[in-house]
């Protein structure tokens, strides 16, 4: 059988190391694996050491369609795939999350008839006024197979008219959804022990002094002037007056926006203080080793608030809502967005706290293997 990968962004990049891993020791003389790099990230710190450190088979085609407007950026991808998919003549096409590139190529493929995978599929902030909404609903009703991470969302799955326990054949007007655990557990349990010794490049990072990791990327918080002082008010606020050593890997794109709408005293500030430390971009592994010995995580990343819930660490996150419900139903993070009270309060919060549970929501670390299965068994 062969399937084409549909990656673009960094963090698809990572996921589809689980399901190549699977692929080349468990499910090689069932399943030919075709990459596609869209190009939405490119850069040696976004991209291509990803496929370096995680041994992820390079791309068979990249469509280098860079950044841009989401419909030119999506339309570019869209044609690009389109023929690919019918030079290739693959049996199914596989999607993750929910970035420009996982629309295109469910478009794409769904139009040309190719069933759809999609993995970390029902997954709803109920905000649609942001794009990863968008797409990742569209994405859900153009796919076949669904795989969701939680049970959560299989949940809204069956809210929006999905049924469980359909039988075969298996079509875009019959498809089946999987709760399957989350391919990002079976990564970081994965590389745990890894990235203890593969992280030569955070010699600035004392991990004997405890820490609060810190990332800040999204554009609702980078662009906007209140949201990002409010957020860098408060990393000033806890590394001043509680003490407290901030590590910030910080991309290029933000320290720009930081440069522009910050004010002159909080810049001034975050200069006067040596606790606050900022650094360049991070690997996958060596992120993995900042999460792993972090006391706090503070991000507006989706994947960051997870990946913090794995390694057992409590979460500020900067936005106002979440895709990852269950781990604010925990009590493993707070919704703070970008307002210093409650960011603030929310660190209180967590310091006071003697234990946090962190039971197992994301499966068993073996949902890659369970994927291709389902794959094999059912797409024809």
């Amino acid at each position: 059988m062969k399937i084409i990968t549909i990656i673009g962004a960094r963090p698809q990049i990572i996921k589809a190391a689980a399901i190549s891993r699977a692929i080349k020791n468990k499910f090689s003389k069932e399943i030919k694996e075709v990459i596609v790099h869209t190009g939405q990230h490119y850069d040696a710190n976004m991209s291509a050491v990803f496929f370096e450190e995680l041994e992820i088979p390079k791309p068979d085609y990249n469509l280098n369609v860079g950044s841009g407007k989401h419909g030119e950026q999506t339309a570019k991808m869209l044609s690009g795939i389109e023929e690919i998919i019918e030079n290739e003549k693959p049996q199914a096409l596989l999607v993750y999350g929910d970035t420009n590139s996982t629309i295109a190529g469910s478009l794409a493929a769904a139009k040309i008839g190719v069933p759809v995978v999609h993995i970390e599929a029902g997954l709803r902030s109920y905000n649609k006024s942001m794009p990863e909404e968008l797409n990742r609903i569209s994405c859900d009703h153009m796919s076949t197979l669904l795989f969701s991470p939680t049970e959560q969302g299989v949940s809204n799955l069956q809210k929006e008219g999905f049924q469980l326990g359909n039988e075969g054949p298996y079509s875009i007007d019959n498809p089946k959804v999987y709760h399957c655990g989350d391919i990002m557990f079976d990564n970081s349990t994965y590389f745990a022990e890894k990235a203890n010794t593969d992280s030569e490049g955070l010699k600035e990072v004392d991990f004997n002094t405890p820490y609060i990791l810190t990332t800040i990327h999204r554009n609702a918080n980078t662009d906007d002037p209140i949201a990002l002082n409010n957020i860098f008010k408060a990393i000033t606020y806890l590394a001043k007056e509680k003490s407290e050593t901030i590590i910030l890997p910080l991309h290029p794109r933000t320290k720009k926006m930081m440069d522009q709408l910050l004010t002159e005293e909080l810049q001034t500030k975050l200069k006067d203080l040596p606790n606050v430390k900022i650094i360049d971009p991070v690997s996958f592994l060596e992120m993995i080793a900042l999460e792993k010995n972090a006391k706090l995580i503070l991000t507006d990343s989706g994947g960051v608030q997870k990946e913090a819930y794995f390694f057992k660490k409590p979460s500020l996150i900067l936005r106002p809502e979440t895709e990852w419900v269950e781990i604010v139903a925990q009590g493993a993070a707070i919704l703070c967005d970008a307002d210093y009270d409650r960011i603030v309060a929310a660190y209180e919060h967590f310091i006071q706290l003697d234990n946090i549970e962190f039971p197992h929501i994301f499966g068993d670390g073996m949902a890659a293997e369970f994927i291709c299965n389902e794959i094999i068994t059912h797409i024809k």
